[in-house]
């Protein structure tokens, strides 16, 4: 809540002076005022829901001679509300401290000001910014921290757009940082100085440009990346010598995965998600074995997720903690995970049918999240992080994809912040395809290299692109859509198998 200053005894000409929000924001203690809100229809609904939200405690009488069944029904949920109804009079603000009008008779709201004014309190008459001595702003709240917004009286619309964007924006481990701040503030020990030169250096983190990390971490990312490249190029360049001496005698299966690399990667642009298992459930229909299948996936993501995961990294999405609780046991996992399926490689007759079960029950998962897409989640915070890592790491190297499936579906059902989880995640996936990757080209001697270069050629086409489209169509359509295919596919792979081996 912001007050307005009177006067004072200031000239008009030192008024004229002054630009821009003149107004002195203060919090006020609502639980230990009488507030008496003078109308009960859908303006005084919407200001006695924004005092109750805000201060749960608060006494306030509602005064009208018609009452909406909304503001009854509020009233009823709060003790400290009093509903009366009748005619206002002035007597109606003797034992009142905050004065707030939310009728449409000009002439009553002249008269509840004068009224107030003549006991020398502060009143609010809604949409009538000149005859109010405060305003109530829009309001962001994070547990113990509060935002108030106010535009002048200007346009509360703009207001309420700003309160959105902040809302998205802070994230809800804001409230456990106070809590930390708090605990850290009452075991400090020494004079004032000493207290806020600690506080200051602990929370400067808050307001640094830069992002606070340790400069081996970033030497281990850029190192990375290089031999990221390198592997790619080495992949792409040793193992079939064709591609780069004989143009036109590329396997027709070249064009198809560079086709369907570029739309798997539209597709994870949109929705953030996918990529891995469409992929992966094409390419076993194409009769690719699995962990050649499994290794084109992740080739083909190394380069697109270091990229993302250096984004996030420079836009401080990062959550380190999280990083490293999912870094070690995800690459374990990965590495674990690539080695199995390359052994069974000679096997893939019988490990194809376990895979396309696999994509099946991810086409089943993606297709319960499009069914939930936009519910708020509510669920306990998930606590076992390296189990979630290790065993994310080891079913994507298997199954070819689900690491952003499992693990960051798992993270933010648990409560995580969207915006961190998806930035801590792509950042790890870099790692986890580049481990896998390194174990899949070091234990496979016959992959089916024109599907592995399709993939990563279509997959890197198709990355400046998505990102421009991801916001123009229907997230929920196209997850959809994937899982449908995607449980078709699979369920098609199965049936064939069954009919062969058991039938």
């Amino acid at each position: 809540m912001t007050l307005l200053p009177r006067n004072n005894g200031l000239s008009t000409v030192q008024y004229e002076k002054t630009e821009g929000n003149q107004l002195f924001p203060i919090f006020l203690k609502m639980n230990d005022l009488h507030t008496v809100l003078i109308g009960a229809g859908n303006v005084g609904l919407e200001k006695l829901t924004a005092i109750l939200n805000n201060s749960p405690l608060s006494r306030v009488t509602v005064i009208a001679k018609t009452f909406s069944p909304e503001v009854h029904a509020l009233a009823a949920e709060y003790e400290g509300v009093n509903v009366i109804k009748k005619a206002f009079v002035d007597t109606d603000l003797d034992n009142a401290d905050i004065v707030v009008a939310a009728t449409n008779d000009n002439t009553l709201n002249v008269y509840i000001r004068e009224s107030a004014h003549d006991r020398k309190l502060l009143v609010n008459i809604a949409d009538k910014p000149d005859l109010c001595d405060f305003y109530l702003g829009s309001i962001v709240q994070k547990g113990d921290l509060k935002v108030a917004i106010s535009t002048n009286g200007k346009s509360p619309t703009v207001a309420k757009r700003i309160k959105e964007v902040l809302n998205e924006s802070l994230p809800e481990e804001l409230d456990t940082t106070l809590q930390q701040m708090s605990e850290l503030r009452n075991s400090l020990s020494g004079d004032f100085a000493y207290k806020v030169r600690k506080l200051n250096k602990v929370t400067s983190v808050l307001v640094d440009k830069k992002p606070q990390t340790n400069k081996n971490l970033i030497w281990l990312i850029w190192g990375a990346i290089v031999l990221a490249i390198a592997i790619t190029v080495y992949a792409l360049w040793n193992k079939e010598p064709d591609f780069r001496t004989y143009v036109e005698g590329i396997n027709p299966l070249f064009y198809y995965f560079l086709g369907a690399g570029f739309v798997f990667a539209m597709i994870d642009g949109a929705i953030g998600m996918s990529y891995g298992v469409t992929s992966t459930t094409f390419s076993l229909s194409m009769g690719i074995p699995p962990a050649s299948a499994s290794m084109g996936v992740h080739l083909s993501e190394i380069l697109s997720n270091g990229i993302a995961g250096w984004m996030h990294y420079r836009m401080g999405n990062i959550n380190w903690k999280l990083f490293k609780m999912l870094l070690i046991p995800g690459i374990i996992g990965a590495v674990l995970g690539a080695y199995i399926l390359s052994s069974l490689e000679h096997y893939s007759t019988y490990t194809k049918p376990l895979v396309s079960l696999y994509t099946l029950i991810l086409g089943i998962v993606i297709f319960k999240k499009a069914l939930k897409t936009g519910q708020k989640r509510t669920s306990a915070k998930i606590k076992r992080i390296p189990l979630l890592g290790f065993g994310g790491g080891f079913i994507d190297a298997v199954g070819g994809g689900g690491w952003g499936s499992i693990v960051l579906s798992t993270l933010i059902a648990g409560g995580r912040h969207p915006r961190f989880s998806l930035g801590t995640v792509k950042l790890s996936r870099f790692f986890i395809a580049l481990m896998s990757s390194i174990t899949f080209i070091t234990m496979l001697s016959g992959a089916r290299w024109e599907a592995v270069s399709g993939l990563v050629i279509g997959s890197a086409l198709a990355s400046p692109i998505a990102a421009r489209i991801s916001n123009k169509i229907s997230a929920k359509a196209i997850m959809m859509a994937v899982a449908i295919i995607v449980i078709l596919i699979s369920v098609r792979a199965i049936l064939k198998f069954l009919h062969v081996h058991v039938i």
